[in-house]
């Protein structure tokens, strides 16, 4: 499938996109009034089969949606759960929120970086886990909290940490 628009050059979407994406990336258009209303979704549709989003792939997005890929990367960069650069197998987010932070999350990042031997932004060498700092997860009553991939993890300990990691092997 060739896109054309006024404004930007043809990109054949199909070696870049699958058909499935394609296809649901066009039915999330068909909900909204202007095509770039899609962008979180086509965003979140083509990350869900590699992990994260490439540069061709947001060429693409963006021809499909008929915007700059300067706007579609302001929509990727804005949200801190589309990846721009590979990540592991799986996501850790540990909130550094101030309720977090007073609920001892300080301590349970230096632990998980010690465990896993690695930093914030970094992915251990197996591309089991990738660490990251995130914001809130609106779990404050539960704090410290963390997600790992879809399943947020509340009240954690330190002494939980390893027993943790073990169920995402």
């Amino acid at each position: 499938m060739m896109i054309l628009t006024d404004k930007k050059p043809r990109v054949n979407v199909e070696g870049i996109l699958t058909a499935e994406e394609i296809h649901e990336i066009e039915h999330h258009i068909g909900h909204y009034p202007y095509p770039r209303a899609a962008s979180l979704d086509a965003l979140k549709c083509v990350q869900r089969r590699n992990g994260w989003v490439d540069d061709a792939q947001m060429n693409a997005i963006a021809q499909l949606l008929t915007i700059s890929v300067a706007d579609l990367e302001g929509v990727a960069t804005f949200y801190n759960r589309i990846y721009r650069q590979p990540v592991g197998r799986h996501v850790i987010l540990l909130c550094d929120s101030i309720a977090c932070f007073l609920m001892g999350a300080e301590t349970l990042a230096e632990v998980f970086q010690r465990e896993l031997g690695i930093q914030f932004g970094q992915t251990t060498q197996d591309g089991r886990f990738t660490l990251l700092p995130i914001c809130c997860l609106g779990n404050c009553d539960k704090g410290p909290t963390l997600m790992i991939d879809e399943d947020t993890h509340g009240l954690v300990e330190v002494t939980s940490i390893k027993q943790l990691l073990e169920k995402y092997v």
